[in-house]
């Protein structure tokens, strides 16, 4: 049934938390605005931040628009990527890949940055290369390491360009991206057997500080 299905979600999870973080951001807006404290910079990225403010950055975004955007882009590859790796696991690399793609974005241009598109890449990316024909196609060439990161740099450099648009964070999506694809190609999610898929005895295998405005970052 659906709902045994999306009892222990890792994806249902991880929107649930874009969700709270988004409320707890407006909450901060309202208290920043009636008080002297400026807390909504807690949830943005910057080069001076915190470890606690680039975790929170990974699921604050940037407005209702921008969290629609990316749940709905997250819904579309988590619910069918999940079925191949575990809770423990999802939630590790994609926190993992929206640090890195958050770090990458801050440290390449000095602004700052929000939203979790930079790790929902990574899950795409993922898609793209831990898939068995993918795989097959690879293996089958034997083409040497050096060679496969460079296309894996070509295909990121190639789908961030085509998803360009102003005030979007392209170094962080090229990161999250690469990222994911360099994991989809080393397994790193899939199961082996003996693992459990969101903690259920079945074996599957994937197949298919500052005072920071919004006119003052980019949005993953």
């Amino acid at each position: 049934m659906v709902s045994d299905q999306l009892r222990g979600s890792p994806t249902l999870d991880t929107l649930a938390i874009i969700v709270v973080v988004f409320c707890l951001q407006q909450a901060a807006g309202v208290l920043s605005a009636l008080t002297p404290l400026n807390l909504f910079g807690l949830f943005v990225a910057t080069p001076r931040g915190d470890p606690v403010t680039t975790v929170l950055s990974v699921y604050a975004h940037g407005g209702p628009g921008h969290l629609v955007g990316n749940a709905l882009a997250l819904a579309l590859v988590g619910f069918a990527l999940e079925r191949a790796t575990t809770r423990l696991r999802y939630h590790a690399f994609f926190l993992a890949a929206g640090i890195v793609s958050a770090l990458a974005q801050v440290y390449a241009t000095g602004g700052a940055v929000l939203g979790a598109s930079g790790a929902i890449f990574a899950l795409y990316g993922y898609v793209v290369t831990g898939n068995p024909v993918s795989r097959s196609v690879l293996d089958a060439v034997e083409l040497p390491t050096w060679a496969q990161v460079g296309i894996f740099v070509a295909i990121a450099g190639g789908i961030t360009w085509l998803t360009a648009s102003p005030g979007v964070a392209l170094v962080g999506h090229f990161a999250g991206l690469l990222f994911g694809l360099a994991a989809g190609r080393l397994r790193l999610l899939t199961l082996l057997l003996g693992d459990g898929a969101n903690d259920r005895d079945d074996e599957y295998e994937f197949d298919a500080g500052s005072d920071w405005s919004t006119d003052e970052y980019e949005f993953r």
